[in-house]
């Protein structure tokens, strides 16, 4: 619950921070008119004090990174891993698996299934094995012959 609300806060406070942003005037503003008659000593010099849209800016960039660390801080500390059911299957695991039971057939027209067959393999005659075109291994003289 406290990270629901905590999300939506963040993401208001980014939306708002957008909008000052880009209501504010940047520094160089003023340059544009042109560089001359003193109008370049006042393009980086000092502002004053700052104004409520500087000062609302830089209080929404505090609570935004306070929010954006304790969520970061949460997600890796409360956190309880869940204790593994089986081996690690990476990817794998957040597969569902399918039911162990066994489901009814669906009731629908009978279709007849035809018997099946059984084709015999033709006989491969095999050829007879030639002597004479074989290699011979040569005879010693101990052998007689």
């Amino acid at each position: 619950m406290l990270m629901t609300i905590l999300n939506v806060v963040y993401v208001l406070i980014a939306v708002a921070m957008i909008a000052l942003i880009l209501m504010q005037r940047g520094a160089g503003a003023q340059a544009g008119s042109g560089f001359g008659a003193g109008a370049s000593a006042t393009v980086f010099g000092a502002r004053g004090a700052g104004n409520f849209l500087s000062k609302s800016t830089k209080w929404l960039a505090i609570t935004f990174f306070v929010i954006s660390l304790f969520m970061g801080w949460n997600a890796t500390h409360l956190r309880k891993p869940a204790a593994p059911t089986g081996p690690d299957l990476g990817l794998m695991s957040g597969v569902p698996t399918a039911p162990a039971t066994a489901t009814a057939p669906v009731a629908g027209p009978a279709v007849p299934v035809a018997p099946q067959v059984q084709q015999q393999a033709p006989a491969v005659p095999v050829a007879p094995a030639a002597a004479s075109t074989s290699q011979q291994t040569p005879k010693t003289p101990s052998q007689g012959g």
